[in-house]
């Protein structure tokens, strides 16, 4: 494949000479220097050849876009007759819209081209990143001239702030920008890959605060003498029964359950509900199911017909999703003294401990079960996989949750 660099560097020879782009694309050199486009391709069955222009007045993009016009011509039975579009006379930009090929521009061209696989949430704060700390400084400069010191100095006002992260997370943004816009030669290099040595480092991970297993049963004892809002309570002992995060359990809908009524209920959780865009699937045990059916009882506007709210497990119509919030979940772990000592996403964690404590269960069932999709080709895993061992798993779990109950109110007696 072709880049501007490889093409600005071609020399002249004593005889004409080409070089190929691939897909029947190919530069031809003459002695005298000129650089011509021409295509190859057959056409009723023989070999024909289209020119496309001089290079660099038809650019690596512009033959590019060609020969995708002449295949579309072909694939329809069509004669071709497409030629590269020159150059468009530019339009006089709005002081507010970005110049062609622009950082920004190309960024902007990059964000739509994810949106479908991230979250609106996610979006929405990685497009508050780059407008806040890159596009005022490099986002109207043409992304080919941007310089890895420039980068760096971007950057580096993020960390001055004390955002150490999220200048590593910005990095891996704007990383993905310039890789973006390689291909098509609107830059050649992406001036981020060697900046990682340079820039500060990240405090290690910490995990969220969690409950100790040894704890539970006196986290069940605060918990059931805690005089907050019962589907409140529904919320958050769902949320440790099915190892979900919050925020699954807060969108959960009626609609996502399966066999309630027979012997392998689940939960069916939809990709674009996911934090890693897969559909995920939640064996249910018995408690699961009975719990269930206390929250459908609890439920006062799936009992009147009103699907606006009551297809939600936990309907808030005050609130501005519909559905309860993570601080209400929040507050009783606060309420039961908890307070910077757990959080309810914490009990994933607990969950991982005493599974993987157990030895009974494999990593990857845990794993699996908790939604931590491995990168890479693994990350196209089918939701069902492990599916009979994780029900299993589940039914473990719910019960160890039953007998740590069952040893709190033995202990309160």
């Amino acid at each position: 494949m072709l880049t501007d660099i490889a093409l600005k560097a071609l020399k002249p020879g004593p005889k004409p000479y080409k070089r190929s782009d691939g897909g029947g694309l190919f530069i031809f050199v003459k002695p005298n220097g000129g650089k011509f486009w021409s295509l190859g391709c057959t056409v009723n069955g023989k070999q024909k050849f289209f020119s496309g222009g001089s290079y660099p007045t038809v650019s690596l993009r512009q033959a590019r876009d060609w020969r995708a016009a002449i295949k579309a011509q072909l694939l329809l039975g069509l004669e071709p007759n497409a030629r590269p579009k020159p150059p468009k006379q530019r339009r006089a930009l709005s002081p507010d819209e970005p110049p062609p090929d622009s950082f920004e521009a190309v960024a902007m061209e990059w964000y739509e081209t994810r949106l479908l696989s991230w979250s609106p949430r996610y979006a929405g704060v990685l497009m508050r990143r780059m407008k806040a700390d890159i596009f005022p400084i490099i986002g109207r400069q043409p992304i080919e001239t941007i310089t890895p010191r420039q980068m760096l100095e971007a950057l580096r006002a993020i960390e001055k702030r004390g955002s150490i992260e999220m200048a590593h997370r910005v990095k891996n943004h704007c990383s993905e920008v310039f890789r973006y816009a390689i291909p098509d030669g609107r830059c050649q290099s992406d001036p981020c890959r060697d900046l990682a040595p340079a820039m500060a480092k990240p405090k290690p991970k910490q995990h969220r605060a969690k409950v100790a297993s040894k704890d539970l049963p006196d986290f069940f004892v605060q918990l059931n003498v805690d005089g907050g809002d019962r589907m409140s309570h529904l919320a958050l002992r769902w949320t440790i029964l099915t190892m979900v995060r919050s925020q699954e359990t807060r969108f959960a809908e009626w609609s996502e359950f399966e066999g309630l009524d027979t012997e392998e209920p689940m939960w069916r959780i939809p990709p674009e509900r996911m934090k890693m865009r897969s559909e995920h699937l939640v064996p249910l045990p018995r408690q699961a199911v009975k719990m269930l059916d206390e929250i459908r009882r609890a439920n006062v506007y799936l009992a009147a017909g009103n699907m606006k709210f009551g297809r939600f497990l936990f309907p808030v119509p005050t609130s501005k999703t519909g559905t309860i919030s993570e601080n209400r979940m929040l507050d009783i772990m606060y309420r039961i003294g908890l307070r910077g000592k757990a959080t309810v996403h914490g009990f994933r964690g607990l969950a991982s401990t005493v599974l993987n404590e157990s030895g009974l269960f494999e990593p990857d069932w845990i794993e699996n079960q908790l939604a931590h999709t491995p990168r890479g080709v693994r990350a196209a895993y089918n939701s069902a996989r492990y599916l009979s061992h994780r029900r299993k798993m589940m039914e473990w779990w719910a019960d160890y949750l039953d007998a740590a109950e069952t040893r709190s109110m033995n202990a309160k007696v």
